[in-house]
């Protein structure tokens, strides 16, 4: 049995997540290989709250090519790029059943990716020291990290500056780096074929059916009324994906995410102190400074309030996500996966996860109840209390009841 790993937001299940299943699976050579998403549960990597809520995002996967879908933690799935890679990839490499792993990289020579993947560049003292001096200087965090790589790596590789540059010039390759060198660590032998594909279309607007995440939530926050919602993104995601999210949006289970309000109540609800994740280097201080100087009218252009060269806005939308939810510093020296949580499956799919029982060494949760049976598993205890803390407040948001975590089982198709 093939089982190919994938990482993924799908916040929503667009088009070029279609072609990494479809082109997977072609390069595996196998029609029937076992397509396995890892997905960010409540809140998503830059930060924010998922603008759907996770069972129709995990419903949408299983109606375009997956087969089971497993929930990424929010301590690794509402962090940095490498704390991101790392849970993910050891989420899928945990599962006991993995044979391949695929994800979209941008650039034009992968190889240049593995080449990379193979230098502890972190260990290097100057590499940190360029990186922050870079973003200060108003470089963009992947711009500022392929200068600061290739400065460590000046005259050790066959590369220029320029390769490095092109290799890491995006978010997606950057995160194909990372994914890399997780596997680095938690596939030393290799066995765990890679499948780097390239993505295609004109995502940034969609205008061949290949619209990235982005373009649809923001199509979608300028009216989200069903009419306008079928009006505006048909064609530009698969029609499954966004019949899932119509039909379930017609019937009521949900409201669209208000990013403004969820600013709104991060900002009046919680106190910036420094033993929050995240919260270092003064960002603290800065954000409770921010705080009592906001005028009504500044939610709406918060971002551009916030974002400073010392502070990325990623950083401190992880930050402030963190204070929300209550992730102090401490959780981040939880390295690895404490559990599997199982979001949804299909008829493949629950045969995959009957042979995951028999070779996984971790909990697989399908139920929020299961977790009890494990009350003496600290680490388990600690990231299970985020996950479900993280999706009760982003559930409120959605118009989600307080015990849809408590009442929702797995999405089965």
């Amino acid at each position: 049995m093939r089982v190919i790993g994938i990482v993924a937001e799908f916040n929503p299940f667009h088009s070029g997540h279609g072609y990494l299943i479809g082109k997977a699976k072609e390069e595996v050579g196998d029609p029937r290989a076992i397509v396995m998403p890892v997905m960010s549960g409540a809140f998503c990597q830059r930060g924010l709250p998922a603008m759907l809520p996770k069972h129709i995002r995990a419903r949408q996967a299983l109606l375009c090519g997956a087969d089971v879908v497993l929930e990424l933690p929010f301590t690794f799935a509402c962090a940095p790029s490498e704390r991101f890679a790392y849970g993910a990839v050891a989420t899928l490499v945990s599962s006991g059943v993995l044979t391949d792993i695929a994800f979209g990289v941008d650039c034009e020579d992968p190889s240049v990716l593995e080449k990379l993947a193979s230098y502890d560049f972190d260990a290097d003292p100057g590499y940190n020291g360029i990186l922050k001096e870079s973003v200060e200087a108003g470089l963009s965090f992947p711009a500022a990290r392929a200068k600061a790589i290739g400065a460590c790596l000046a005259g050790k590789t066959s590369y220029s500056d320029n390769q490095i540059a092109e290799a890491l010039k995006s978010p997606n390759s950057i995160l194909a780096l990372d994914y890399l060198r997780a596997l680095k660590i938690l596939d030393p032998k290799g066995r765990i074929t890679v499948h780097m594909i390239e993505r295609v279309g004109s995502y940034h607007d969609g205008s061949d059916g290949f619209a990235s995440a982005s373009v649809i939530r923001k199509l979608a926050a300028e009216d989200n009324s069903l009419a306008s919602l079928i009006t505006k993104l048909g064609g530009k995601m698969p029609e499954a994906s966004l019949a899932a999210w119509l039909s379930a949006q017609s019937r009521g289970e949900f409201s669209i995410l208000d990013e403004e309000e969820y600013i709104r109540r991060v900002i009046t609800g919680c106190d910036f102190r420094e033993n929050t994740a995240y919260m270092t280097d003064g960002l603290s201080g800065y954000l409770n400074n921010i705080k009592e100087s906001l005028r009504p009218g500044d939610l709406a252009r918060f971002s551009e309030i916030v974002n400073t060269r010392h502070f990325t806005l990623g950083r401190i939308c992880r930050a402030m996500a963190s204070a929300y939810v209550g992730q102090d510093r401490s959780v981040l020296d939880i390295k690895d996966p404490a559990y599997i949580r199982v979001l949804g499956f299909g008829r493949e799919g629950r045969y995959c996860l009957k042979i995951i029982g028999k070779c996984t060494k971790l909990p697989v949760i399908h139920n929020l109840s299961d977790f009890a049976e494990h009350g003496d598993n600290k680490d388990l205890q600690t990231l299970s209390a985020l996950d479900i803390k993280s999706c009760e407040l982003a559930g409120s948001l959605l118009g989600l009841p307080f015990e849809y975590e408590w009442q929702m089982p797995p999405v089965i198709l």
